[in-house]
């Protein structure tokens, strides 16, 4: 069974989008450009997301 980890290998800040790009298998710089989208899209509500996911998903 596969599992969501944050990366260690491509990460950046927390390595949410890298460890989301691994595990639907395609590129970290799409998960990226799509999670700025949606803070910028949600007025900041992505980055509260991508905050507690950084702290609920485990590391590699």
């Amino acid at each position: 069974m596969k599992r969501l980890y944050r990366s260690r290998q491509s990460c950046i800040i927390a390595g949410v989008c890298g460890g989301i790009a691994e595990y639907f298998n395609i590129d970290p710089s799409i998960v990226r450009i799509l999670a700025v989208l949606l803070s910028i899209g949600s007025i900041g509500t992505g980055a509260i997301v991508y905050c507690v996911a950084a702290l609920l998903i485990p590391k590699e």
